[in-house]
């Protein structure tokens, strides 16, 4: 699925830090034309990419091509990680020589997450790099809610000073991609087993609400087989993995064009009750969705 993160002409890029308490999980797996990078400070959070997946622990620094598929299926509760961001014209302009070829390849040349540990230096130095960044920047909560999120969401990202931001962002490209160079692959992959692989994309398909006995004969598995084998492998049960599916359909149904009721979009994410959709939100993100939604009209 293609993601448009709708940044404004005036920005090169853009940063936030994302907490599982506060950031909507886009369980679904997409792609965009910008370069993404993430650091992990705190908690583990769990991506698969070409049927492979890894999880990632505090310090670990990674990256997301352009154009590469990838699905974030897991994040621990305490997890906190800062995304960036980059332009295709941001690192046309930042990357021009040998050194940073590795960056201006699309596809790269790995089918994998390039990925590294960092040393406390410098962890220490990429983190406050991106704290002076993310000063002037919008509120933590509107940009965890909303920051890239939807193919109809009509946020857009803004900072009060644009020009230090595409600055800052210029030198965090490079600066990321020097540490990384010089670092060591932080976190090994799993490779799916292709029942695993099949149900995952069954699962994302826009409308698939299949049971898991259903989704089981899809895939050609026996229940007990791809429930035990989903689990081991993705690293969360196959409901858990499916309530968070549907959290992200219900918030792209939630702010979608369409204006539908806050009823409206619980059932159209494929809940079957409000009182199902209160009780995942709540254990999703520790708050009611009273707490968390923009719409008031919480009876739809």
């Amino acid at each position: 699925m293609f993601s448009d993160l709708k940044l404004g002409k005036i920005y090169d890029g853009m940063l936030y830090l994302a907490e599982s308490v506060q950031n909507p999980q886009m369980a679904r797996s997409h792609h965009h034309i910008e370069l993404e990078l993430n650091l992990v400070l705190r908690g583990t959070i769990t991506y698969v990419v070409h049927g492979r997946r890894y999880t990632f622990s505090p310090r670990t620094l990674l990256w997301l091509f352009p154009g590469q598929e990838h699905q974030l299926v897991d994040r621990a509760d305490n997890a906190q990680f800062y995304v960036a961001v980059f332009k295709p014209s941001l690192i046309k302009r930042a990357c021009r020589t040998a050194l940073y070829d590795g960056l201006t390849r699309t596809p790269p040349q790995t089918e994998g997450i390039l990925n590294t540990l960092l040393k406390p230096g410098p962890m220490d130095l990429i983190c406050k790099t991106m704290e002076t960044l993310m000063q002037g920047s919008l509120d933590p909560d509107l940009l965890n809610r909303e920051a890239g999120y939807g193919p109809d969401s009509d946020f857009h990202f803004e900072h009060r000073d644009p020009d230090c931001l595409n600055a800052g962002l210029h030198y965090l490209l490079v600066l990321c991609w020097r540490i990384y160079l010089a670092g060591e692959s932080a976190a090994a992959s799993i490779s799916l087993h292709p029942v695993v692989r099949r149900a995952l994309k069954l699962m994302g398909e826009r409308d698939s609400e299949r049971s898991l006995d259903e989704l089981a004969k899809a895939c050609g598995a026996t229940k007990a087989h791809l429930s035990r084998t989903f689990h081991r492998e993705v690293g969360v049960p196959w409901n858990r993995y499916r309530n968070s599916l549907r959290l992200s359909r219900f918030f792209e149904e939630n702010e979608g064009e369409e204006k539908k009721t806050l009823a409206e979009a619980v059932y159209a994410a494929g809940f079957g009750s409000y009182a199902q959709f209160y009780k995942v939100f709540t254990q999703a993100y520790g708050r009611a969705p009273s707490s968390v939604l923009k719409k008031a009209d919480m009876q739809g």
